[in-house]
């Protein structure tokens, strides 16, 4: 499925928005008096930043190439 360089773009700022909130809540779950009560909380918190980063690693590239056809 092709996607514009618009759609992109937002997609990116999207993603990065939610990284930067899911790195927030990592922090605070790791700040708190007895982190290991939050460990699956954590674990789920961080396997979605990296799954997001995949995704903007690879959204990134689409925009690359994108500009490289052009």
């Amino acid at each position: 499925m092709a996607y514009s360089r618009k759609e992109l773009a937002e997609a990116k700022r999207q993603i990065d928005s939610t990284l930067h909130k899911l790195r927030g809540v990592v922090k605070t779950l790791e700040a708190k008096e007895q982190p290991h009560r939050y460990r699956s909380q954590i674990t789920l918190a961080k396997r979605r930043i990296t799954a997001f980063e995949l995704a903007n690693h690879l959204i990134g590239e689409a925009l690359q190439s994108s500009s490289a056809d052009k």
